[in-house]
């Protein structure tokens, strides 16, 4: 039986600045991130902003991991209280919400989380998240348990980065540099001196206000000095980047 997650460990070990590796989910594919899921990482981050995910591939994905240590996370495709209602209700617990540019915006995303009064989650007595009405004290909890993290990408958001870490509510920073550098006008080179320059800025101020801040680092050396500049939750891979090179390295062993 589907075990209600409170408390949410993971956002307790976010907010206690413990050093969290995870890894990207982007296949859309329950056996992929079963197979991912075995792997021991600390968090799972399902994508459906730039994955083919939605409610019905998400809901298998999370049945795969029900017997992982790993903790998902769901990007959702946009700060929308809609789909966010949608993703708490099928057992999501922690979000990842993209493009946040204003406390404005990271006010909507912690309010989308919560039920009334404290914000505008939409109510329903019996959904996955609740085991279908079988969690009695759901509804007198799940407020304080859900997790939220505001992804910065562009330059607005740098600019109003004080006031977004400062939302309560808001548990982590997280840096999107593929799209931060193409905003600093730097498209594709998120290595460079000046884009690292404000990554290294946003990782100081999610810092100051309090905040666990993140990246996604594929490459070791980039993971290793994120973390050396504080980062404590760090995505080190993508399942769709291990086995596309694991794929060409085999070709390529027998191949040439």
């Amino acid at each position: 039986m589907l075990k209600c997650n409170i408390p949410n460990q993971f956002r307790q070990d976010l907010r206690e600045g413990k050093t969290l590796i995870g890894c990207w989910a982007a296949l859309a594919n329950p056996i992929t991130t079963e197979v991912l899921g075995y792997a021991g990482f600390d968090w799972l981050l399902l994508d459906g902003e730039h994955a083919p995910n939605d409610i019905g591939t998400f809901i298998p994905q999370l049945m795969a991991l029900k017997d992982s240590v790993s903790a998902p996370i769901v990007r959702p495709q946009s700060n929308d209280p809609v789909t966010i209602k949608r993703l708490l209700d099928i057992g999501f617990y922690n979000l990842l919400i993209p493009f946040v540019e204003t406390e404005e915006e990271a006010l909507r995303a912690v309010s989308s989380t919560r039920y009334p009064p404290q914000g505008i989650r939409g109510v329903s007595v019996s959904h996955r998240s609740n085991r279908y009405g079988l969690e009695q004290d759901y509804f007198t909890k799940i407020n304080h348990n859900i997790c939220v993290m505001a992804q910065i990408e562009s330059q607005q958001g740098v600019d109003n980065l004080d006031a977004i870490a400062a939302v309560d509510g808001i548990d982590g920073i997280f840096v999107g540099p593929s799209d931060l550098s193409a905003a600093l006008g730097y498209l594709g080179q998120a290595g460079h001196p000046e884009v690292q320059k404000v990554i290294r800025h946003i990782f100081e101020r999610a810092k100051a206000h309090g905040k666990a801040c993140g990246i996604l680092a594929p490459v070791e050396a980039d993971a290793r000095r994120y973390q050396e500049w504080g980062a404590t939750f760090v995505a080190v891979g993508s399942d769709l980047g291990v086995f596309r090179a694991a794929t060409q390295a085999l070709s390529d062993k027998f191949k040439k």
